[in-house]
């Protein structure tokens, strides 16, 4: 391999190698830090943004974006225990939700399909009304009519690693094999980098934008069911500002913004750094001030990272 390829290669691992560099760091600054209890700590606390995060990055490759994901979520928690109230098990009231969700997004979809609605609008106007719609289901309360063993799904360990984080595992699995080995992700790809190429290739490109966006429908619903079990309610209050949470992570992991380009790897890199940030300036007790502006500073610092990338 010649000194050009290697060079470009550690250009393309930037994120890795600093994730790398800062964990160093913190394990020195604090020996709980490379803990085996902490390490799942970060993955637990990161699962229910990460899952919504490889939906969104599919999103953002086709070109569009979803705004409504945190509302989607909340609304989907309220949802779920309001039907169990109804008297439907949890274990029906979970798919009936999460193809509520598929159906959100896929709304969304249809709305830029049908009538050229830029999905930025669309998705901004459902982030109220699911808003609206989950305090309208609970009238501005916690809904705790969930069984006890409900709370298994967002509280339970199997072989000592907690559920979120094996199913954020599971998606982030389904995600990279549908995107980098299947037809469709190269549609996805086709379709974020020239809609009208791909079109005239036979590519239906309103198909997979209805497609991606029901993905990440249902991807925040499974999300706000697993934040739900984790409480033990569904709330309106809940999952505020994970839309900005959720697309910093995908920014941060390399996905252009403009669409066409990005990788689920690197989405699941950009939530495990962001975590890894977030964890260890709770180690270092930095208040939290200090901790948003250094948020702030790392997604400013990775855009334009990813624009002198595309420049080259």
């Amino acid at each position: 391999m010649t000194g050009e390829r290697i060079w470009k290669r550690l250009r393309h691992a930037v994120l890795e190698i600093v994730l790398l560099g800062v964990c160093v760091w913190l394990h020195f600054q604090s020996e709980y830090f490379l803990t085996k209890d902490n390490l799942l700590l970060v993955l637990r606390n990161v699962s229910e943004i990460g899952i919504i995060a490889f939906g969104m990055t599919m999103v953002i490759i086709a070109g569009e974006i979803d705004l409504s994901v945190g509302s989607a979520a909340a609304f989907a928690g309220c949802l779920t225990a309001f039907l169990v109230e109804l008297g439907l098990s949890p274990w029906v009231a979970v798919p009936c939700t999460i193809a509520v969700g598929a159906a959100s997004g896929a709304f969304i979809g249809f709305a830029r399909a049908k009538f050229n609605v830029p999905t930025f609008i669309t998705s901004l106007a459902l982030l109220t009304g699911l808003s609206g719609a989950a305090f309208k289901l609970t009238g501005g309360y916690p809904l705790s009519s969930f069984p006890g063993g409900f709370s298994y799904l967002g509280n339970g360990y199997v072989a000592g690693i907690p559920l979120p984080v094996l199913i954020f595992a599971g998606v982030f699995a389904a995600a990279h094999v549908l995107m980098s080995h299947t037809p469709f992700g190269r549609s996805v790809y086709a379709v974020g980098g020239n809609a009208e190429a791909a079109r005239l290739c036979g590519i239906n490109v309103t198909g997979v934008r209805v497609s991606v966006l029901a993905v990440t429908g249902s991807l925040a619903a499974l999300s706000g069911i697993l934040l739900a079990s984790r409480m033990s309610a569904g709330s309106p209050e809940v999952a505020k500002g994970w839309e900005l949470d959720v697309i910093a992570a995908v920014i941060v992991g390399g996905t252009s913004l403009t669409g066409g380009s990005g990788r689920v790897w690197g989405t699941l890199i950009g939530v495990v750094f962001i975590g890894v940030i977030v964890n260890g300036m709770r180690l270092l007790d930095i208040h939290e001030d200090g901790q948003l502006i250094a948020r702030g500073i790392i997604i400013l610092a990775a855009v334009l990272l990813s624009k002198l990338q595309q420049d080259e």
